[in-house]
């Protein structure tokens, strides 16, 4: 898989771009974060450095936020394209009103015991649980939830060859909230 560097941090048009995390072990269920100070649930991710290539972006957050390294993991996918999403405004700094994303599914081959919170001085994450595939949409904050579901319904074709699992009880509100939101 090739991928292209990038050489903007924060693109002409206002986007930080960025690195998203889906993190599976096998059994169809992904990794969820909660976030320190019990602000939430979410995936990895994080910022791609001005000149920095995507994957190398990639490693060094998977390193940063849950302490993996390479070989702990087999990548199975990827985006193809920047997913983006906008910044509620009182969220919005300097020029940044979002976040492009390039998501990558990754499958667990190391040992869970590898997983640590604590290799920066600032951690992301304080626990964190398996989930299944659906459940991180409901669990991240309402402004993510439609590049969750993006990137999820992108990168499942690598997970369910068959197909996706199917939309929770629950998905008609994520959906309705998602279209007013639009």
């Amino acid at each position: 898989m090739s991928l292209q560097p990038t050489t903007d941090y924060i693109d002409k048009d206002g986007f930080r771009a960025n690195v998203g995390i889906v993190l599976t072990h096998g059994s169809g269920e992904v990794f969820l974060g909660g976030r320190v100070g019990g602000r939430g649930w979410q995936f990895p991710q994080g910022g791609v450095n001005r000149g920095e290539a995507v994957e190398d972006a990639l490693f060094r957050e998977l390193k940063e936020e849950i302490g993996l390294d390479r070989q702990d993991v087999e990548m199975l996918g990827s985006t193809q394209g920047w997913l983006r999403y906008r910044l509620p405004r009182q969220y919005v700094r300097d020029r940044c009103i979002g976040q492009k994303q390039r998501w990558f599914l990754l499958k667990l081959v190391g040992d869970e015991s590898k997983l640590r919170f604590d290799l920066t001085s600032q951690p992301e994450f304080e626990r964190w649980r398996w989930t299944d595939y659906w459940t991180p949409v409901r669990e991240v904050v309402y402004f993510k939830r439609r590049v969750y579901v993006r990137a999820l319904e992108s990168l499942g074709k690598y997970m369910f060859p068959d197909g996706l699992p199917p939309h929770p009880e629950w998905w008609p509100e994520i959906a309705a909230s998602n279209a007013r939101s639009a």
